[in-house]
C-alpha cells in the first residue's frame, strides 16, 4: 500500500514541528509543501517523516544524515531568514535544507563536499523546481567565498567549532545558525554580524548528527 506522504508532512508538522515553539508561518508552509521523502532513498521513504536523524549516505569523509525535522526548523527560525536573502546550505547532503531555504530567501548556494550527494542534490533540486538553488562542491569547512557575503548561513549538522572562514562570509546583519558540540552537549547558536563585528549567543540544546570535516586538529599532548 503506497504511503500518504502529504498526510504524513501534516502530521511532522503539527506532532514535531509545531510543539517545539516553530511558529514561522512560511517556515510552517515550506515544511508542508516540499517532499522530505524525496531526499531519502527509495527504501527508506517510509522513514522520512519519523523524529529521528536518518542516515543517507557513507560519504567518503564520513556518514552523513537528513537532519531530524524540529532541530532543523527551530535552526532556520533562529535565523529569521527573509524572502531578499541570500542563503548558503552548508553540507547539503540530498538537498532538503536547500529546498526548505528555498522557498524563504531570494537565493540560495547548496555547498556538499562528496560529488555524488553533490549530483544528487542538484538532480532533486531541480526535479522539484528549485530554480533559485545553486549546488556547489567542495570543503565544507572552507564555505563558498565566490557566492558571498550571505544574509544567512545554515550548517547542516553539529560541530566542533563554527571556522572563521565561514563566519567571514556573512554579509552585514548576516545571521549563521549551527549547533557546536556533539550528543547531549551539542547547543544551537546563533552568531550575528553587526558593525563588523560577529558575536554569538546559545539559543537551546539540541542532540544532532555530525557534519564531517570540522573536527579540530589536535595538538600533540607528552
Amino acid at each position: 500500500m503506497s504511503a500518504d506522504f502529504a498526510e504524513r508532512r501534516v502530521k511532522m508538522v503539527d506532532g514535531q514541528i509545531r510543539t517545539t515553539d516553530v511558529t514561522s508561518a512560511p517556515l510552517l508552509e515550506a515544511m508542508l509543501v516540499v517532499p522530505r521523502e524525496a531526499f531519502v532513498a527509495p527504501g527508506q521513504r517510509d522513514l522520512a517523516y519519523i523524529d529521528e536523524d536518518i542516515r543517507i549516505a557513507n560519504a567518503a569523509d564520513g556518514p552523513r544524515y537528513l537532519m531530524e525535522p524540529s532541530p532543523l526548523a527551530k535552526l532556520m527560525q533562529l535565523a529569521e531568514i527573509g524572502p531578499g536573502d541570500s542563503g548558503l546550505d552548508v553540507g547539503c547532503g540530498t538537498g532538503y535544507a536547500a529546498a526548505i531555504l528555498s522557498r524563504l530567501a531570494k537565493s540560495v548556494v547548496a555547498l556538499e563536499s562528496d560529488p555524488a550527494l553533490a549530483e544528487t542534490a542538484m538532480s532533486t533540486l531541480s526535479a522539484l523546481g528549485c530554480d533559485n538553488v545553486s549546488v556547489v562542491n567542495g570543503p565544507l569547512s572552507e564555505g563558498h567565498a565566490a557566492g558571498a557575503p550571505y544574509d544567512v548561513i545554515f550548517i547542516g549538522g553539529s560541530v566542533e567549532k563554527v571556522p572563521e572562514p565561514l563566519l567571514d562570509q556573512l554579509a552585514e546583519g548576516g545571521r549563521l545558525v549551527a549547533v557546536e558540540g556533539q550528543g547531549n552537549s551539542g547547543v544551537a547558536r546563533l552568531f550575528l554580524k553587526k558593525g563588523g563585528v560577529v558575536t554569538g549567543r546559545g539559543a537551546f540544546n539540541a542532540a544532532i548528527k555530525p557534519l564531517p570535516g570540522f573536527e579540530r586538529i589536535r595538538a600533540f599532548e607528552f
